[in-house]
């Protein structure tokens, strides 16, 4: 029971919140013009920042992902929006993609290196990226050195590889690529585009799920990740990377 009100709490928040988009659009403006670029998205989900890339490059978008129910959403949104054209699904580990090599003018990760973590994305994407082309990273990242105790032990529980925006500028000459362009949210986007409504859907499920305790336990697991965001969102947070392979 844990497994499923931990899937009806976090399918989708992210993705498909509108405000979301607003920031892959800009990372997305502040790359070069490409005609028709082809975009592989690593961990696309259900798609949302997926169809808004082949939106705004009149390009082939790929999107993989290990999660078959979330492609299947994915693949009835693409030919809702007659996009079946332009948008590649494929149900892959981005540890098992077998691309030829130089196959795409763009990688685009949201919020999924963390999988394999920063540096060691760079490093084992760059061979599928065309000669000049990019890499563009949305990555969680201290947002400010030296985190109180509380908040730093609970990421290093998370995602043991988060380190700040500056530690990431600097392995990227390392990875062979140049940096292009960054950005980070501002200080308080993940409340709204994840934290308020999580707490939103954790209250609506403690009704639904009042007579099982291992579902409440699971939501107030949950309902700390909103208190911790509240007390030291000014510590924590995440950017956009845009870096362009080296010859």
């Amino acid at each position: 029971m844990s497994a499923e009100v931990y899937h009806e709490l976090h399918n989708n928040i992210i993705k498909e919140r509108p405000g979301r988009l607003d920031y892959v659009d800009k990372a997305f403006h502040l790359l070069p013009k490409i005609d028709k670029p082809n975009i592989l998205d690593i961990g696309c989900g259900s798609g949302e920042p997926t169809i808004e890339l082949a939106k705004l490059s009149n390009g082939m978008v790929t999107g993989i992902d290990i999660d078959k129910k979330a492609l299947d959403k994915f693949e009835r949104k693409v030919k809702k929006q007659n996009l079946s054209d332009r948008i590649k699904i494929i149900n892959l580990s981005m540890f098992a993609m077998d691309f030829p090599d130089e196959s795409f003018d763009i990688i685009w990760s949201e919020g999924s290196i963390f999988v394999i973590g920063f540096e060691k994305g760079l490093l084992e994407w760059r061979s599928l990226i065309k000669p000049d082309g990019f890499l563009v990273v949305n990555d969680m990242c201290w947002l400010a050195p030296d985190p109180p105790r509380e908040i730093r032990e609970h990421w290093q529980s998370v995602y043991p590889g988060i380190t700040t925006i500056e530690k990431n500028l600097e392995m990227v000459p390392k990875c062979g690529y140049s940096m292009f362009d960054y950005f980070p949210f501002p200080v308080d986007a993940w409340g709204e585009i994840y934290f308020n409504p999580l707490e939103e859907r954790i209250e609506s499920l403690r009704e639904k799920f009042k007579n099982d305790s291992g579902a409440l336990a699971t939501l107030e697991k949950e309902y700390r990740e909103v208190e911790l965001y509240r007390k030291y969102k000014r510590w924590y947070g995440s950017a956009y990377f845009i870096v362009q392979k080296k010859m």
